[in-house]
């Protein structure tokens, strides 16, 4: 057993009591109240901590990253820079470290803050060295690459874009070394994956991370292929993060011929939903509108049709599998809602319990389908930092109807279930830096001005941090195991010297974790 006691323990975030002690016995929180009341209840030689007055909350979630990715990315290039010439020369920094002939890979760039744009593959060829270079952007929805990784994937003049895909060429009909969407994976299919060993020491990284974050537990959309990773690290002891694992729409007949459902596993790897694409990103202008971009004829691209959707999710339904799908754009949201509407009649026809869809990132909807998510019962899983990090953009490419998107506050009136996260690594994963967007919507540096941006959609901290807590526990099989602390739920809790309901709203992105404890055992400790 464990007593912890003279701390500020909040129990959970909606109507939850704020207690000062916990005992906890194995991985599950046995009791939490008064000191007295829950010393009485402690074994005789029992372990006690005193916190003296520092702050307890329950492990956080992210509900939607990539882990794969993230932690593949610790040991990568950071593409996210202010200018061109900076990233150019992190490359050439990598390539005179990196073996011959492998490839350099990264993540992050945004050609919306580099003064002239894309880059090109002749600017990459001059600082690689002979290395195939491939570099991801910020949006996730785009590659840079080089003549090399170019030849490598036998991509020309003549090489045709892929469906969904868009390969960008200059005035010689010559790719540029930017390739969109589908286009990625003709490189992406060159590229070797990193073998068990070097996925198992990524994640490793990658909790370890993650935990000095606060972050406990997340919904993971990394390809099917991390999954015996996971379950090994799981069966060795050394998975201390609980991950509810998506399925690739890709690999659904996979999943289904072995038996997978929503919810399946054990106490730190479970089954999640099955993720597919609706639209791209907001960035290359490829989420799908109703109406053109500002200032463009573009309305970006849709990969679905309602009924197509209604048919993945007749399959998925059929074999208790739920649906994540990513919209972005109002038109791309509309038709996934489209779809849910008619799998929704489905399931109620054949006596379906509705499982528990989602709709991932939601940026942008038509005022007429806000409501629709919660008469679905439809979860919106969405990324505060989004928010914050692309409302320029937003303001730029979307003009009038940006004023209702990440429409936080809008959607939880109409009493829609939110589950927050960051998308990492297209995002820092930093829990408080989304929960410090999502309250203020302002960046770290006040970015745009003291009421914020769009302050109509602003939430209070308490029903924030239920969406990166006990929310995200309802939403993925843990029912009230996870996201509080109370008797019963596991021992999975973060300890602060600062308390977020008592600071300065502009300041919660500087909150950082003093120990995170997961299962009752403490992971990770502040160093000194």
């Amino acid at each position: 057993m464990l007593l912890i006691t003279n701390a500020r323990i909040y129990t959970g975030f909606k109507g939850a009591p704020i207690v000062n002690a916990l005992l906890i016995h194995d991985d599950r929180v046995l009791a939490a109240g008064a000191v007295d009341e829950i010393t009485a209840l402690a074994e005789p030689g029992t372990a006690q901590i005193d916190f003296n007055g520092k702050t307890i909350l329950p492990g956080l979630t992210d509900s939607h990253m990539h882990l794969k990715q993230f932690s593949l990315g610790l040991r990568n290039v950071l593409a996210e820079t202010d200018t061109i010439d900076e990233c150019l020369r992190r490359v050439a920094e990598k390539a005179a470290e990196t073996p011959a002939g492998e490839w350099i890979t990264g993540w992050g760039w945004n050609q919306n803050v580099w003064p002239g744009g894309y880059g090109t593959a002749a600017q990459l060829d001059a600082v690689a060295d002979g290395h195939p270079v491939c570099l991801s952007a910020k949006s996730g929805h785009a590659i840079w690459v080089n003549s090399k990784a170019l030849e490598l994937a036998g991509i020309t003049a003549q090489t045709t874009d892929p469906e969904g895909g868009v390969i960008l060429r200059g005035s010689n009909g010559e790719p540029t070394g930017i390739l969109m969407e589908n286009a990625s994976e003709l490189i992406f299919e060159k590229i070797p994956p990193a073998s068990f060993s070097a996925m198992r020491e990524a994640v490793l990284a990658g909790q370890e991370k993650l935990w000095s974050m606060g972050i406990t537990g997340i919904h993971d959309f990394s390809i099917l292929s991390l999954f015996p990773v996971l379950q090994n690290l799981d069966q060795a002891g050394l998975l201390k993060l609980r991950v509810v694992k998506g399925i690739p729409v890709e690999d659904l007949d996979t999943a289904v011929a072995a038996g997978l459902t929503t919810g399946f596993g054990s106490d730190f790897v479970k089954t999640g939903s099955v993720k597919c694409f609706m639209d791209g990103a907001l960035g290359p202008q490829t989420a799908g509108m109703l109406e053109p971009f500002e200032n463009s004829q573009e309305r970006g691209i849709v990969l679905m049709t309602a009924d197509e959707v209604f048919e993945i999710g007749r399959k998925a339904s059929s074999h208790g599998m739920s649906l994540a799908i990513h919209a972005i754009g109002d038109r791309a949201n509309r038709v996934v809602l489209d779809g849910y509407e008619k799998l929704r009649e489905f399931e109620k026809a054949n006596g379906y319990k509705g499982l528990q869809h989602r709709i991932e990132h939601a940026q942008l909807l038509h005022p007429d389908d806000l409501p629709r998510l919660a008469k679905l019962g439809i979860i919106g899983s969405m990324q505060p930092i989004h928010c914050t990090s692309d409302m320029l953009i937003s303001d730029r490419y979307w003009g009038k109807r940006a004023s209702g998107a990440y429409a936080f506050r809008t959607l939880l009136d109409y009493n829609t279930r939110l589950i927050f996260g960051s998308d990492a690594p297209v995002e820092t994963p930093n829990p408080f830096v989304g929960i410090h967007a999502a309250v203020t919507r302002r960046r770290a540096d006040g970015t745009p001005g003291e009421q914020g941006w769009n302050p109509q959609e602003k939430l209070p901290l308490h029903e924030v941090l239920h969406a990166y807590t006990a929310a995200p526990a309802l939403s993925s099989g843990f029912g009230t195991r996870l996201g509080t602390l109370t008797s019963g739920s596991f021992a999975d809790l973060i300890v602060l010297s600062q308390d977020p309901f008592e600071i300065q709203a502009q300041d919660l992105h500087q909150i950082s974790p003093d120990a995170t404890m997961v299962g009752g055992t403490w992971v990770w400790a502040k160093p000194g």
